[in-house]
Parts: structure tokens; sequence; C-alpha cells
């Protein structure tokens, strides 16, 4: 018979790993317990650290990610943008990241043949790689750099490309941004400081090895992929197989390759199957009752592929058409509302059950604290949902 796993031990599990339960001692520690912070949107890496440090975090994350480095900002899982410490931007970077590489490079490659405006590009492929050597020589020359600049170094970065020629949403772009991914996704150059507050994403970029010296450990991909499973998996575990590969990006095959190497045991949660790490079968104590404001998406409820044991029946007014989650107001391993800042400064909430009169107490407490963290700023979530649009006003 397999171990069975509830998703109350689930629930107890997630608030302790992820330092929702309790503070975290240090933003390493914060990021640590969700292996990566999330960072499409620059304001959910300072808003997801203080929630698991109980405190207004962007000094801290600052510090840690452009003056110790000990934190780096890097193309990874399902070519999102994470915020991790360097030994997992190695795991990422072996075991995600290069494969992405090589995928995109392939599409540039082909959209520069095929799509390119006002004329195709002959030899893409040997074009492309003149171009993405000119532009690293260009950022080693500047030593750091902007978008913009670098394209005033290398003229053919404003090569234009004309996607859906004929659609409603056609539209020409440069191939600036494109190029300058597939260089962060091989590891060639990497975001440091942006231009302008914690909201922006207007980074200037620095060759990967001036920015960390000596650069990322280099990794075998295999080797990366066990790593990063045990990584997940202590922190989001035990789950379903599927969580795991849908969490990386990876294909089914290195999923299993992965897994077959880790060792898992097989367990029952609540009638799905899943895997959990060997010894990782004892329970975990419910920690007393908890409330937390997560923002749009935090790692906690982007962890996971199937949320139906923490989310219940709140995806509509929390997620977006493309599946990226909304702010969200937990009570003790369950999500049970959402939230939103007013143009005010103001946050607001709405509860979607009835948690009783004691938890409301704690979400209202938990929201004039949100409230003070943001201060005088105004951050509008990138992905907007449902919930937030309607109570932002």
């Amino acid at each position: 018979m397999l171990p069975k796993i509830s998703a109350e031990q689930r629930r107890a599990r997630l608030a302790v790993r992820h330092h929702l339960a309790a503070p975290a001692t240090t933003v390493a520690d914060a990021v640590a317990g969700v292996v990566a912070l999330h960072a499409t949107d620059p304001a959910t890496v300072h808003l997801s650290a203080s929630a698991r440090l109980g405190s207004p975090a962007v000094a801290s994350v600052e510090q840690a990610l452009y003056e110790e480095r000990s934190l780096v900002r890097l193309l990874g899982m399902r070519r999102t943008v994470f915020v991790t410490d360097l030994a997992t931007a190695a795991l990422v970077q072996a075991g995600c990241s290069a494969d992405i590489a090589v995928k995109q490079r392939k599409l540039l490659e082909q959209h520069l043949g095929t799509q390119g405006h006002p004329e195709n590009v002959p030899e893409p492929g040997k074009w492309l790689a003149e171009v993405e050597d000119a532009v690293e020589a260009a950022l080693r020359a500047r030593g750091s750099a902007t978008a913009q600049q670098l394209s005033e170094d290398e003229p053919r970065l404003r090569q234009q490309l004309r996607m859906a020629a004929g659609k409603p949403y056609e539209a020409i772009g440069n191939v600036t941004s494109r190029v300058l991914f597939l260089l962060a996704a091989d590891g060639r150059i990497m975001r440091g400081r942006p231009r302008g507050s914690w909201l922006s994403s207007q980074y200037v970029w620095h060759p990967l090895d001036s920015w960390i010296p000596g650069g990322l450990a280099v990794l075998g991909a295999e080797e990366a992929r066990v790593e990063l499973a045990r990584r997940w998996l202590r922190a989001y575990g035990p789950a379903p197989v599927s969580d795991l590969r849908w969490w990386t990006g990876w294909t089914a095959g290195q999923t299993k390759k992965a897994l077959a190497a880790l060792g898992p045991v097989e367990v029952d949660l609540d009638g799905v199957p899943g895997v959990a790490l060997a010894d990782d079968l004892a329970p975990v104590p419910a920690p007393p009752p908890w409330v937390a404001f997560l923002p749009g998406l935090d790692p906690t409820p982007m962890g996971w592929q199937d949320r139906d044991w923490f989310l219940g029946p709140h995806r509509a007014a929390l997620f977006d058409r493309s599946g990226n989650i909304g702010p969200t107001v937990w009570s003790s391993g369950r999500v049970v509302g959402g939230w939103a800042q007013r143009a005010s400064g103001e946050v607001v909430f709405r509860l979607l059950e009835d948690v009783g009169a004691e938890a409301r107490a704690q979400v209202e407490a938990a929201a004039e604290r949100c409230a003070e963290w943001f201060g005088e700023i105004r951050a509008t979530p990138r992905f907007r949902t449902p919930l937030e649009r309607e109570l932002a006003g």
C-alpha cells in the first residue's frame, strides 16, 4: 500500500517550507524556500520576499541582487524570468535554459528566413551567429549597456520581422529583444540593475562572467535536472509527476530520467498518484492559523499545475486567460480571496468564502501591513485578473 499524504498535510508543508506561517530570517532563506521567485513582473520579486520576511524587503533584495550578487535574475523554466541563488541558477542554466536557447534560436532563424521585413535574411543561421557575437563584443567593450545602446552599436539588431501577416494582430518589430533573450538563455549575458525603480523591467545588461566573477558553475544537463528535481520536491512535494514536468518545462522523457536517478517514493495524494523524496515521508506538524497576502505570479500558487487542493473553486476570479494568477489572500494553506491596490494606495480585499471572525481579523490586519509595505509606491500587476481589476476600480 502506498503511503498516504493528505491535502491538509500538503498545506502544512507549504506553510512551513514557503515561510508563510512564520517569517524567514533572511532573503536567501525566503528564496530557497520556494527554489526561485518569479520575476516576469519585477514587483513580484520584492512583494513575494516581503510576504515571507514579514516586512518590506526591497532594500534587502536589491542588496542581494546588485551589491552582494548572491541572487541573480535569469531566464529559466518555461521561458520565464526568475530570481534565485547562484547554485540554483547554475542548475536552471544547465537543466532548462540551455534547451530553451536551442529551440528559440531555431525558431528565430526560421522567422528571419521567412518573415523578414522588408525582406528576408539570407543564411539566417550564419547571420544570427555573427550578430550574437557582435552584440556580446559590444557589451564587453562598454562593460554594461541597455538594449538601446546595444542596438546603436550593432545596427543589425534593428532587423525587423513581420509576424502574423494579414491577420488582425499582425505586428512588425525589431529582433533586439529576441537576440538578447538568446544570449541570456545561453548564459552569455545577464540582467543587472534596472533603470528606474524596482518596478522597472528596463534592465542594464552585463557579460555574465563580469557580473558574476568566474560565471556560474558549469554542470551537465542530466546532473542539473536531477538536483533541480530534488530541490523542487523538497519545496513543493509530495506532488504528482505532472506538476514537476509543468514547473520545469521538461519533456516527459527528461522528467522520467531525472526522477529515475533521484529515486523518489510513490505516494497517494488523496487518490491522486504522486512522488515524494524518500526521506520526506514523516508528517509535518500543522502551524498555528496564518494569513498571507501574496502578489500576482507568486511562486507558491505558481508552483503546481494541479491547484485544486489549495485553490478550491476560485480559479475564474483569480487567474487570467493565460493561466497567470493575480494577488491572492491565503488562510492556513488555502486561497480564500483576492486583493488589489487602489490608486489611493489603499489595499482592499474580497474573501470568496467564509473564513470565520478570527481569520477575517487576521486578513484585515494583513491588508494594513501590505499597504504599509507599498508606502508611496503604486504597483499594477503586469497580468491583470478579473477580481484584481474589479477591486482596483
